[in-house]
């Protein structure tokens, strides 16, 4: 794509086709018209889908992986464009971890998942019996997007499912459909026609594709109640499922930490994407003797972060995606305020500012059984809990019925490490948070979810394992 303009009007909707106009969450302008697509579209996607996958898969690992390593070169020279349009709808400013830095992920995450190695695994071999452990492609996979990393989290799912032979179906948010649509006409310059589709439809299109006895495998990221509907829908057809479903994840800081060289990390930790993140740092335990300093450090480096319009340069922290996520942020603050919480820092929104511009908020001396501790908030909105011992910390972060991520913060890496032992969470990082990688394993524990993303074992899990036994 050579301009912005040109990237919009490759996904603008054909003329007589139902459409939704999309706006920006920060300034309420329309963005562009995203087709509103139905059952019957997604019946055609999927058979497209299902007729294309047995020549992709035939081209075997290498070509496959060489096409994604093209996509990934398509995805860079349209980078500044797709930044843009999603800066625009989804809200994130463009510099910091935010916008250019998803666009950069998309390929970085392409080009990973064309690099990893998969080989034939020798289970056994005796000199009686050999056994070798293939994974062979599955067909057609659903994948089902959200609208907080809609880019970024769309890769995810498309970029293994592809390199192991599948096709693929995706149903994007309907916040965000324009980004993944951008990206799709983008990386399908690489791709045989029919193989890569989106499906930009409601609900109704979500539920059809969970329950379609064509597709193998749905891939989900989003709330657990949906992930539990989308267990439902796929029981009649026993699809694989991959889901990464929320999760409110805790911190803890151990008595030996330097507040000051921790500060930075712990805001980014809670505050990227302005706090809409599943593995964002969502509840804070830090130890008596340094429950003071922590709280300050954290509110003086949360205050010089400037947020507003993602299109100025300036700003790294942008609105809410959306009114209703707004609403849920603000409701569990006053929640926090009438308990008799401190807020330390924001809580203040400006009812006069247009868009949904929730300020960065820290609340402290606050119970563990607060709403705002004890819910998901995802938004720019940190509780954060005194503590007596490290016993009563890890009980409080293992209260709740989610495990996705967690983080300890410690001068100690071995102290560090015997506590993350004890966490019931999928991923739970040393001195920071919500570091993903594409080349180590990711999922969630307890009901955030199951299966693994990313490496060799989110290869796997885009794949049907066969024995081949003699």
């Amino acid at each position: 794509m050579e301009t912005y303009d040109a990237l919009l009007a490759s996904i603008t909707p054909a003329p007589g086709q139902d459409r939704r106009t999309i706006f920006d969450p920060a300034t309420g302008e329309a963005v562009g018209d995203a087709p509103v697509h139905s059952v019957e579209d997604l019946q055609r996607a999927v058979d497209a889908a299902a007729a294309a996958q047995p020549a992709w898969a035939a081209l075997g690992h290498d070509a496959r992986s060489a096409a994604l390593m093209k996509a990934a070169d398509a995805v860079e020279r349209s980078a500044e464009e797709l930044a843009q349009l999603l800066s625009r709808e989804q809200g994130k400013p463009l510099n910091g971890p935010n916008a250019r830095f998803e666009v950069g992920a998309c390929a970085a995450w392409l080009r990973a998942t064309a690099a990893t190695p998969l080989d034939p695994e020798t289970v056994v071999d005796d000199g009686e019996t050999h056994a070798e452990l293939h994974y062979r492609p599955i067909g057609v996979v659903g994948a089902i997007g959200p609208w907080n990393w809609p880019m970024m989290i769309t890769v995810w799912q498309i970029a293994p499912a592809l390199r192991m032979g599948n096709a693929v179906v995706v149903k994007p948010s309907e916040y965000t459909p324009l980004s993944v649509l951008a990206l799709a006409a983008i990386i399908n310059e690489e791709l045989p026609e029919g193989l890569l589709s989106v499906v930009s439809g409601g609900r109704d299109v979500g539920e059809a594709l969970a329950s379609h006895d064509a597709i193998g495998k749905v891939m989900f990221t989003g709330s657990t109640a949906t992930g539990k509907a989308i267990i439902r829908s796929s029981a009649d057809t026993v699809k694989r499922l991959t889901l990464e479903l929320g999760g409110n994840d805790a911190g803890i800081v151990l008595p030996d930490s330097d507040p000051k060289a921790i500060a930075e990390g712990l805001f980014w930790g809670a505050f990227i994407n302005t706090g809409q993140t599943c593995a964002a740092l969502k509840r804070l335990y830090v130890h008596e003797s340094q429950y003071e300093a922590v709280c300050s450090e954290l509110a003086a480096v949360a205050a010089a972060m400037p947020m507003g319009n993602g299109l100025d340069e300036n700003n790294v922290l942008g609105p809410l995606q959306n009114r209703q996520q707004y609403d849920i942020v603000a409701r569990l603050v006053d929640a926090a305020r009438d308990s008799g919480a401190r807020i330390l820092l924001g809580g203040n929104p400006d009812a006069d500012q247009p868009g949904n511009f929730y300020p960065t908020t820290l609340v402290a001396d606050i119970d563990n059984d607060n709403p705002l501790v004890a819910e998901e908030q995802f938004g720019p909105a940190l509780p954060i809990i005194k503590y007596s011992t490290v016993d009563e910390a890890v009980a409080k972060a293992n209260a709740l019925d989610v495990g996705l991520g967690a983080s300890v913060w410690s001068s100690d890496l071995t102290a560090a490490r015997e506590v993350a032992s004890r966490i019931q969470a999928g991923t739970v990082w040393i001195n920071k948070h919500g570091a993903v990688d594409p080349r180590v394993p990711f999922g969630g524990a307890k009901q955030s979810g199951y299966g693994l993303e990313f490496g060799a074992e989110g290869l796997k899990a885009l794949g049907v394992p066969q024995v081949i036994n003699g």
